[in-house]
């Protein structure tokens, strides 16, 4: 390895995120000068898409947005679209809801931690690749993925762009029998995930600690016979690390988006221009005390307490998250009751909303401003990854720098890792960052 003063990392292309990018790392005697995520992809205009569109219409028109998460977006946009016209749904609807959530976070979760993230742990370029030793391991999360499939189909009408979703509520509601059929592998899915948080536990993590604020979503109501909130999913009041606590309303005298010369995608900052992060460690940082007994003992067990500042333990954060997906999906459907109505009237009216749930990702917020006849005049969507770009960018400044004696491939393995820490919109492809390094 040359010791020059000048390295100049360029990363040309970022596969395996929803969209185009690009890296680029200036280090000067050992020195990290600048760190910038490049993100080039045109911009998609969906919000500009929603104007004029009716209030009935987000729903469907959002989902688009990602095949990953469309759940996340449907019920963002519900959430603000039933605050701007005064709707609060029943408490059977809210149960559905909530479950549908729970199946995104299961499918979601078992892609990221089985075929995405643990061929980096286990020195594998791919899951294709890390299933000829690990085909056990490979199965279980297949398996586990169609799980969660299988109970989105049952209430949203398919796994991707679900077509039952609507404002109000659903087009129909599943019957207990559809629901508790999945009861079984249920079970077996529970116990597969607990064993699969023993496994991730002992992963070998690089070592790296950050200090952003740490922002989630709070329930204040309980769900399904809970009384209790639990852990946050489809609403909640917006908290923070720094002791920020406020209704979603407050959203914009809190948190901006800013423009940034090398990045088409917006990037998400409080107001005080502090870098916050949002998604599993943020979550398990502010409601750790609201985990489900199954998740909250094999935390324990593992050695998992809050706050983790360590991103790349952020897998295990996310197969503790599946295990409590699970966990609060057979807690509801085995209490599950059909309502006998699967939507309430939604009348449109003048008014401003704004919804959040808690994407996989982190936070996703909507906001909606809506005429007398029930027409959107602007729209404004805020997703995860756009929040996380600074945190993004500041971690891999910090990890560069801690690292910057490594070798090339080394440098380059290893800031794959810290990238997909993040689980940004991922596709299926097969190299992660493409390095070049052009030294002095």
């Amino acid at each position: 390895m040359s010791h020059s003063h000048e390295r100049d990392i360029s990363v040309a292309a970022l596969a395996r995120v929803e969209g185009e990018g690009a890296m680029r790392v200036r280090i000067r005697d050992d020195h990290v000068e600048h760190v910038a995520l490049e993100i080039y992809e045109p911009p998609r205009f969906f919000e500009a898409m929603l104007r004029g569109r009716t209030y009935l219409e987000p729903p469907d028109i959002t989902a688009r947005i990602c095949g990953i998460c469309p759940v996340a977006y449907q019920l963002s946009a519900i959430n603000a679209i039933e605050d701007a016209l005064g709707v609060d749904a029943p408490p059977a609807i809210r149960v559905l809801r909530r479950l549908l959530y729970c199946a995104e976070w299961i499918e979601s979760h078992v892609l990221h931690v089985f075929l995405l993230h643990a061929p980096d742990f286990l020195g594998y370029q791919s899951a294709i690749e890390m299933a000829a030793d690990h085909h056990e391991l490979v199965e279980r999360g297949l398996r586990l993925r169609k799980l969660g499939n299988r109970l989105l189909e049952v209430i949203g009408g398919r796994a991707i762009h679900p077509i039952n979703v609507r404002v109000g509520g659903f087009h129909r509601a599943p019957t207990a029998r559809e629901l508790r059929e999945l009861l079984p592998e249920l079970e077996w899915a529970l116990a597969a995930a607990q064993d699969t948080v023993r496994a991730v536990a002992g992963f070998p993590f690089p070592e790296l600690t950050q200090h952003h604020v740490y922002v989630a979503l709070r329930p204040d109501r309980g769900v399904g016979g809970d009384a209790a909130p639990g852990y946050p999913l489809e609403d909640g009041r917006v908290v923070a690390s720094d002791g920020l606590d406020i209704p979603v309303q407050q959203w914009p005298r809190w948190f901006r988006e800013d423009h940034v010369p090398h990045s088409t995608a917006l990037h998400g900052r409080m107001v005080t221009g502090a870098t916050y992060a949002v998604g599993p460690q943020a979550r398990f940082a502010l409601n750790a005390d609201r985990l489900s007994p199954p998740a909250a003992d094999l935390a324990a067990e593992v050695g998992l307490t809050a706050p983790e500042r360590n991103p790349f333990r952020s897998i295990l954060v996310r197969a503790v998250e599946l295990v409590e997906a699970l966990s609060e999906a057979q807690r509801l459907i085995e209490g599950y009751e059909r309502p006998d109505e699967p939507a309430v009237a939604v009348e449109p009216r003048e008014g401003v909303g704004h919804g959040v749930t808690e994407a996989p990702r982190g936070i996703l917020y909507h906001r909606y401003a809506i005429d007398a006849q029930g027409l959107i005049t602007d729209a404004v969507i805020t997703p995860p990854t756009a929040q996380n770009q600074p945190a993004m960018e500041a971690d891999l400044a910090g990890f560069v720098q801690r690292h910057v004696h490594l070798p090339d491939d080394e440098l380059q393995w290893q800031s794959e890792q810290a990238i997909r820490n993040y689980d940004p919109c991922i596709s299926c492809s097969t190299h992660f960052l493409n390095l070049e390094v052009d030294r002095g």
